[in-house]
Formats: structure tokens, sequence, C-alpha cells
């Protein structure tokens, strides 16, 4: 170390240079383009471009298109001013609820089922006329009987007769089925002329004997003193037959202020096409023996052409 200051270009960094700064003799650095966010915008109209000024500060009238009403969008399409008004409200569509759904596709396969079956059984319309038609399924229908009634028989309906015994008299007033009775000694047949006996047979679709057979006979007792025997089950006589059944009573009447007995029975016979026929037999017990043996012989003709 000598103490000596060192020569050179270096002067005393005390001392303030006359000669320009370094700095300001190096060459101008390069400068860069204005920023387009720099750039002043001017607001856009509320009226558009119909050159009408607004209540503020703006361009006036023939501006022309600028910043103002016309941008460049990022997709380089021209997109117009902002309108203030309100877009229209969206039509509300008609919609149909989804529980509905499943119930109009139920129904319209029925419907479709239902033409495919009126389809397939109309069968040929132009059917031959002088077919007749057949009675539905189900539908009972009158057996076919090989019995021929005698000439004297008295028909009571649905192929059933009635031949009266050697005596009986037919009552003709009587309209409900066939009725045949006899009466004393002298006593002209008449609605108020009392018999000493009578067989009457009635018939009745769509019920059961049995209570067929119980309608008749509190109906011969009624008002009377009377003995009823029990419901009892025939054997049916006949195939064609499907119930029969039968009751006996006794009872007391008065006839002419007189206490007489008498005694009788009901039987009720029911086919397959629920027909039920009836055998009402009455008689005085003074006459019974011969009324009996008579009413045998007339429910045979009966049971015959079931």
């Amino acid at each position: 170390m000598s103490g000596k200051r060192d020569k050179g270009t270096g002067g005393n960094p005390w001392v303030n240079k006359t000669g320009p700064d370094p700095d300001e003799t190096d060459e101008p650095e390069e400068q860069l383009p204005p920023s387009p966010w720099n750039l002043e915008v001017t607001p856009p109209s509320p009226w558009g471009d119909s050159g009408t000024p607004g209540p503020g500060p703006g361009p006036g009238p023939g501006a022309g298109s600028g910043p103002s009403t016309q941008t460049s969008s990022a997709w380089g399409d021209k997109v117009g001013p902002p309108s203030l008004r309100r877009p229209p409200p969206e039509k509300k569509r008609f919609s149909v609820p989804p529980l509905l759904i499943p119930i109009g596709a139920g129904l319209l396969v029925v419907a479709l089922v239902a033409v495919v079956l009126v389809a397939l059984s109309g069968g040929d319309k132009k059917a031959d006329p002088g077919q007749s038609p057949s009675p539905p399924p189900g539908t009972p229908t009158a057996p076919v009987s090989s019995y021929q009634p005698p000439p004297n028989a008295l028909a009571v309906g649905f192929g059933v007769t009635l031949v009266p015994a050697q005596g009986w008299a037919t009552v003709t007033w009587e309209k409900s089925g066939k009725q045949v009775a006899v009466y004393p000694p002298g006593v002209t047949p008449a609605p108020n002329a009392e018999a000493r006996t009578f067989f009457w047979v009635r018939q009745k679709q769509n019920v059961t004997a049995n209570a067929y057979l119980l309608g008749i006979v509190e109906g011969e007792i009624e008002n009377e003193v009377a003995q009823l025997g029990n419901v009892r089950n025939l054997p049916c006589p006949k195939d064609v037959l499907v119930e029969c059944v039968a009751i006996d009573y006794t009872s007391t009447a008065k006839v002419n202020g007189e206490d007489v007995k008498v005694k009788g029975f009901v039987e009720a016979y029911r086919r397959k096409d629920n027909v039920v026929t009836a055998l009402d037999f009455r008689t005085r017990v003074d006459f019974a023996p011969k009324a009996e043996a008579d009413a045998a012989i007339m429910k045979k003709s009966v049971i015959d052409s079931l």
C-alpha cells in the first residue's frame, strides 16, 4: 500500500461531472405497441343505430358503426348492441301427466283386442237365411220324450199332460195348470161348489222344487188347523229329473159351518230345464180310499209325460 491514487480513466466519484450521463448516450429502447385495453371505448346508445341521441354524452347522429354499435366477438362475428326489451315469455306446451300414459296404453290394447275378437267371431255376413238360430250355450231346453198321451189327456205345459181318471170333471175356470175334481152327487161343478176331492197339476220355472212345494202347501192349509209332515226327498223316477220332493198333511176345514177332516199331499218334480211340475192332491177323509186310488193313476200319467 503506497498511499498513491491509481491513475486511469476513473475520476473522483465525489465530483460532479459536466459531461453527458452514460445512460443518456445509450440508444433508445424499442417501443411496445399500444394495448387494446388502453383504447377509449364509447358506451353504446340505448336507442341502437337510429341516431337519436340519448340523455347522456355520446356520439351524435351519423356516428356510423364503431366500437359503440358493433364489436367483434371472440369468434369474429359482428354482435349488435344489447336490447332493453324483455324477451317474449316462452309459451307453455300441453304436457300429458305420466300417470295417464300407461292407462291410455292399456285402454288402447283392450280396444284392439275387442276389434280383433269381433273380426274373428263375425263370420260370414251372408249366412244362409234358412238356418234357424241355435239357442245360446247354457240355455235349458225341454227334453224330448217318446211318451204319446191318449186323446183324452189334458195338456198342462212344457210337454206335460194329465189323463183324468173316470168320474173326474175338469175344472174349466181354473187357469193355472190343469185341475180335475169329484163333486158330491147332484152338485153341479161351479166355482162356489165344494168338491169332495181334487187333483191339481201346475208348473213354475226357475225355482227349486222344495220352494215351490212349500208355497203350495201353505196356501192349502191357510186358516185351517193343520198338521204337516216333513219334507222328504223322493227317488226321481226319470233321468230328466234332478229334484223330487214330497210332503203330506192333515187338517180340519170349515165347510158350511161344519168341521170337515181333510188330508192331502204335494209332490214337486224339477227337470234339467228348470221347469218344476207340482202335483197337489186334497180329499175329504170319508172319500179318501177312492180318491187316493184314482190319484195314483193320474200321478203316473203325469210322470210318464215329464
